[in-house]
């Protein structure tokens, strides 16, 4: 495993962050969750959304001052754990309860109005992840013009592809997670999310011999920072170009669905076609009145006309601009 912390820079957005997602495809139940720590500015928060089968959508989010971390190993904001193991597989961890909202796009409404929470629910998840993948760091597979447009969303961001087993019991009901596809991302450098015009990251699964993790951020001016791999029969591709052939937004912020061409290490072209499910849109704003919005969603996916793939599909926009297809 890679080192689970890093020496802090100067700048006051510093930030160290763990992020875990995870989709049980035979019991349609899925979830993601991310610890971030800024020790310049003494913070720590987390949330955790569960996207339920019946359509509903839980959440928990929480945000302490947090001078120090990790406690042990082991790494913690509120309710919510994220623990390395020695033997290289993690646990995840919660107990606490959670607000339910019937729509999605209501979630980060919830907390100015209590009429969108359907109901407060007690939820208890304990998932172990085991790798069937060795880490992927992103900058080492980039060009040198990627690593600096992509300086906004960090210096580094370690990747692992795993098989997830545990159990999550919400209310009264218990689901049993039996080898189902997760991957966790851990990421250290200055996160500034309203200063990036536009990114993608999807986490998509087909089986535990294919899965693909493209990453871009594309500035207004057409730069393009780009990351991500192909998993396929044990070998890991490193992509190096993508192009945003179609891509649609309602209201400019909740995703639709994209056509993308990736270009991976040996020169090889893959046509990626995404469709996304019910998002949670997160604002961001900063003291300048910047607000970029974070659309966490779970997609289904058709690579080289290969179907059935499926995962997370996550876009940020920002008010500076509105994404665009972006060619050449």
């Amino acid at each position: 495993m890679e080192p689970l912390t890093h020496t802090p820079k100067a700048h006051r957005e510093w930030n160290e962050s763990y992020y875990f997602v995870f989709y049980d495809k035979k019991q349609n139940i899925g979830g993601m969750t991310r610890l971030g720590f800024k020790p310049n500015k003494e913070e720590g928060m987390t949330f955790l959304f569960l996207f339920l089968p019946n359509g509903t959508v839980a959440g928990y989010q929480a945000l302490e001052r947090k001078k120090i971390y990790p406690e042990g190993m082991t790494l913690r904001v509120g309710s919510m754990t994220h623990e390395p193991l020695s033997d290289g597989r993690w646990k995840y961890c919660f107990q606490d309860k959670m607000a339910v909202v019937k729509n999605p796009e209501d979630l980060p409404k919830a907390a100015q109005d209590s009429n969108l929470i359907l109901k407060i629910s007690p939820v208890k998840m304990n998932l172990l992840f085991a790798p069937i993948h060795k880490v992927y760091e992103y900058s080492e597979h980039m060009t040198e013009e990627s690593r600096k447009v992509g300086e906004r969303s960090g210096d580094a961001h370690w990747e692992q592809i795993a098989l997830v087993n545990g159990e999550i019991i919400f209310e009264e009901e218990r689901y049993q997670i039996k080898e189902c596809m997760g991957q966790r991302d851990h990421t250290h450098g200055v996160r500034e999310w309203t200063h990036i015009d536009y990114w993608l990251y999807y986490v998509i699964w087909f089986s535990k011999d294919l899965a693909i993790n493209p990453a871009a951020i594309i500035t207004n001016d057409g730069k393009k920072s780009i990351g991500g791999f192909i998993f396929k029969s044990g070998e890991t591709i490193p992509i190096m170009d993508i192009k945003v052939l179609d891509q649609k937004f309602r209201d400019g912020v909740i995703p639709i669905s994209s056509k993308l061409e990736l270009i991976d290490a040996s020169g090889n072209r893959h046509m990626l076609e995404a469709k996304a499910g019910p998002a949670i849109p997160v604002p961001f704003k900063d003291e300048a009145g910047r607000i970029s919005v974070l659309a966490q969603s779970f997609g289904s996916f058709k690579l080289n006309g290969i179907e059935g793939g499926y995962g997370s599909y996550e876009t940020l926009t920002s008010s500076a601009g509105s994404p665009r297809p972006t060619r050449g």
